[in-house]
């Protein structure tokens, strides 16, 4: 028996990852870890500094010059802290999601800051979301999901969600940008985006996010009841 369990949710940009794990993590009290935001940091701190996010052994050699922490505040939302500055906001921009995209497609990158994510789901029940939970980060998880939605019902998320942060975007530019990322993270060499043979695969596009919850939530307490125990 396993002293902590896991959950890992995988998906494209704009699938609705960061949102519907932070509200299962809240509602079943395990810790939310938001994967992305930690390559997302990395991708600010390489653009600040002007370094070529595609020049692997320039982001390497960043990386120890960098302190990158995650911490939670007193409602549980993660928080992210780029040598010692909250950052949680700033990572969330647009060219910010290009950059952690490009620094996330370096293997070497992915194996340096593999070993911050397994230690937490060593120590805590946790979701935790990405593009490679399932199949890299957590392969034992005891439930993987793969969400996803079409492009562009991803794109219309993404505007509204800027919106409310006070962030006019362009439909066809926020379009551009998934369909670029979605390339950009499956066909790299690194850990490409996909679902694990075992994960049970979501479709978001068509339905809000209180059904989504809803059926994320059924197959949450469906695998780790006592009576799922040992089952695949």
């Amino acid at each position: 028996m396993k002293d902590y369990f896991s959950i890992a949710i995988d998906g494209p940009s704009g699938a609705g990852k960061s949102s519907l794990a932070r509200k299962l993590a809240e509602a079943f009290r395990f810790i939310y870890v938001d994967t992305g935001a930690i390559y997302r940091t990395l991708g600010l701190a390489a653009y600040r500094r002007g370094i070529d996010r595609k020049d692997e052994k320039a982001v390497m050699e960043l990386l120890p010059k960098i302190k990158i922490e995650m911490g939670y505040n007193e409602d549980g939302e993660q928080r992210m802290y780029l040598d010692g500055e909250d950052v949680s906001e700033e990572i969330r921009l647009p060219e910010i999601s290009i950059c952690a995209s490009d620094v996330s497609s370096h293997q070497a990158v992915r194996t340096y800051l593999l070993e911050m994510q397994r230690e937490l789901a060593r120590k805590n029940n946790v979701i935790m979301d990405g593009r490679d939970i399932g199949t890299v980060v957590l392969p034992d998880a005891e439930l993987k999901i793969f969400l996803t939605a079409s492009s562009e019902a991803r794109a219309k998320r993404r505007m509204l969600e800027q919106k409310s942060k006070g962030i006019e975007e362009n439909f066809e530019d926020v379009l551009r940008e998934i369909e670029y990322r979605d390339k950009q993270d499956s066909s790299r060499a690194a850990a490409p985006l996909k679902a694990a043979e075992d994960a049970l695969v979501v479709d978001t596009s068509d339905i809000d996010f209180e059904e989504s919850f809803r059926r994320l939530a059924e197959l949450v307490v469906t695998r780790l009841s006592p009576e799922s125990e040992g089952q695949p």
